[in-house]
């Protein structure tokens, strides 16, 4: 049975929610089989699917087609989809809009959007139109300009109460869990213990709710940058490598393919063709 935010929200202090992203069908099928709490179709898509050196060119139709396959692939787990840059950003109505379109058309659990107190008249309208919404604050992605880069959030005064105020916030406008990304982690703890929504963390330390991981990252699919609060589960990179120069080599001295990757043909039917 596929879990809801009502499942989630009674772990809050309890046991801590699981939540990695996926962009596809069959990643979708074995993080589900897995046991993972919650997926998460990430705007990242943009970075690490489709090669683009941030997020701010990922639409409305690159989730909905990503959400889709992943749908059709969780079985239990809660899918939460991103909406992209400028998604929601100039009005109430094309937030309602998008957030719909995505739900209708993916039939996911859930959308998530990112910034604080100045969009919560948006996520205040699409929880009003019956969609459950994770808001994004501290280091938010699309906002990458603005912020000056991809730095931690909330480590002076002035960012620590705004994070503070942001979380109050969009939490008063009806989001059930609230995403921290790059926050001091007693600051992140001070957000969840004031907080009746889940806070999941990414780079926010020990003390959220739940964690969330972009899935390539913790698998090692690159041997490229890292970000700190990244912990690498595997080295897949470093197996794909093997095993596609492998594939080269044995194609290059004819090993590949061998007998037992071949069919046959009888040799009387094979002589009546000369």
């Amino acid at each position: 049975m596929r879990k809801s935010i009502y499942d989630l929200l009674s772990r809050k202090g309890t046991c801590p929610v699981s939540m990695l992203t996926a962009y596809d069908y069959h990643t979708a099928c074995t993080i589900d089989e897995a046991g993972i709490d919650m997926i998460l179709v990430g705007d990242s898509l943009g970075n690490v699917m489709l090669g683009y050196e941030n997020t701010l060119a990922v639409t409305v139709e690159d989730m909905i087609h990503h959400g889709k396959a992943v749908c059709r692939g969780a079985k239990e787990a809660m899918v939460v989809i991103d909406m992209p840059f400028m998604s929601y950003q100039a009005s109430v109505e094309d937030a309602v809009r998008n957030a719909g379109r995505i739900v209708k058309e993916t039939n996911c659990q859930a959308v998530k959007m990112e910034g604080g107190a100045e969009y919560a008249d948006r996520i205040k309208a699409i929880v009003q139109a019956g969609i459950p919404v994770v808001a994004h604050i501290g280091l938010t992605p699309q906002s990458v300009n603005a912020l000056g880069g991809y730095k931690v959030q909330g480590k002076s005064l002035e960012q620590a109460q705004k994070l503070l105020s942001d979380a109050k916030a969009v939490e008063e406008a009806g989001a059930f869990a609230i995403t921290l990304e790059c926050v001091p982690e007693a600051l992140a703890k001070m957000i969840t213990e004031q907080s009746k929504a889940l806070t999941i963390g990414i780079g926010a330390g020990r003390f959220c709710d739940g964690q969330v991981l972009v899935y390539q990252d913790m698998l090692g699919f690159t041997n490229g940058f890292t970000p700190k609060f990244v912990k690498k589960y595997a080295d897949l990179h470093a197996v794909m490598l093997q095993a596609f120069r492998q594939y080269k080599e044995e194609c290059e001295q004819r090993t590949f393919p061998a007998e037992e990757q071949t069919f046959k043909i009888s040799d009387d039917v094979l002589e009546k063709l000369y």
